[in-house]
């Protein structure tokens, strides 16, 4: 099997795990650390693939469960494939319907062999497994695939947690298996589950590591955890992660997770958060969040960021944008999540040019800063 698929680790910081690296993919390179902005149904929401190139995005995630589904593999497959589908050029990562196992438990019945999901948009059965999600993703033709996958949420007992966490091992030996009978240069990461024991942690880590994947990702993070719980979690998977491979934290988060991340070794990192809050009018800037449907913002002719080089902040103010949710304008949409995925593509680009530079340190550090001075005019840091 070809595998067009490397990742050189190009500099490390001297105080931290952090570390800039590039996976090179059949589709493109991808500079690390990097954000992914998530297409679910193959559209990250508001923006088009130009919007993304222009925004410095590199990678995008799609859902292998919603596009499975809507609107099937197959005819993905007869129109070229998901990057011709959607009209973007780069790497596509596609999650593997693992997430689905767990927020939508209540539509689904789980097996060994698999999981049997009722449909949300018409109520009929889809059968899901680890051989099922793997065909599904080599048919999109995407460059990583993901194994499919258990978690569990917060709280759960360490009897369960055992439990999930062998189902996800054995479902990524299938996976592993699958993987190696299909073609074309799709590369498969696997992921370690254990919730918040660092030993269950430890011992998935070294698990999945066992089975020798191009890339690890560490699952089950951000449902519900306190913040230092979860950076425990992260600290003992890293311990049994393969150092010389991608390491990607899966559905995280706000900005403090990312920077935690990166300083923990992480490359890869995705979430819905940057669109899914602007859409609610919540803005990302470097001193914290802005709810831009406060009334203060009102008659403020500034841009969101003054040192934001977004289309957003470089052509409207805090008051019009304010206007335009007021009045439930589409437009406000658009704007929010092209200011939101420029902050967080900046966020991990800055971090790799100080890694390059050797200044980490100072980046960690003033990025704290920022948000205590945020505190300190009113802007919610956390």
């Amino acid at each position: 099997m070809l595998r067009t698929f490397n990742f050189t680790i190009e500099a490390r910081d001297s105080a931290s795990q952090a570390r800039a690296g590039t996976i090179a993919t059949a589709h493109g390179l991808i500079p690390t650390p990097i954000f992914m902005p998530i297409g679910t149904r193959a559209t990250v929401k508001a923006v088009a693939p130009d919007d993304l190139e222009r925004l410095g995005a590199k990678i995008i995630l799609s859902n292998t469960y919603h596009l499975m589904l809507r609107p099937g593999e197959e005819l993905v497959g007869r129109l070229g494939g998901l990057h011709r589908f959607m009209g973007w050029p780069g790497p596509i990562l596609t999650d593997s319907g693992g997430y689905q196992v767990f927020s939508l438990s209540k539509l689904r019945k789980l097996s060994e062999e698999g999981v049997v999901f009722q449909s949300p948009y018409d109520g009929s059965s889809t059968f899901l497994s680890p051989e099922r999600s793997i065909e599904v993703q080599t048919a999109l033709g995407v460059d990583i695939m993901m194994c499919l996958d258990e978690c569990t949420g917060y709280p759960a007992t360490r009897q369960e947690t055992e439990k999930s966490m062998g189902l996800t091992h054995r479902w990524a030996r299938r996976c592993r298996e699958a993987w190696s009978r299909s073609e074309g240069d799709r590369v498969l990461f696997g992921i370690s589950q254990g919730s918040f024991f660092p030993d269950l942690r430890r011992r998935s880590a070294a698990e999945i590591s066992e089975l020798d994947f191009p890339g690890q990702a560490v699952g089950g993070l951000a449902l519900g955890e306190p913040f230092e719980e979860r950076l425990a979690a992260l600290e003992a998977a890293r311990e049994m992660i393969d150092e010389r491979k991608p390491m990607y934290l899966m559905g995280l988060g706000l900005p403090e997770d990312i920077i935690e991340g990166i300083k923990r070794g992480a490359d890869m990192f995705d979430c819905v958060i940057p669109t899914r809050n602007g859409r609610n009018g919540q803005f990302f800037t470097r001193t914290g969040r802005l709810v831009i449907k406060n009334a203060r913002f009102r008659e403020d002719n500034r841009p969101i960021d003054e040192k934001c080089s977004c289309y957003t902040c470089r052509t409207f103010s805090r008051a019009y944008l304010r206007h335009l949710f007021q009045n439930g304008e589409p437009l406000a949409m658009r704007l929010s999540a092209l200011h939101n995925l420029q902050y967080y593509l900046d966020l991990v680009g800055g971090a790799r040019q100080a890694l390059l530079n050797g200044t980490f340190s100072g980046y960690y550090i003033e990025f704290y800063e920022n948000l205590r001075r945020g505190r300190e005019e009113g802007l919610s840091a956390r």
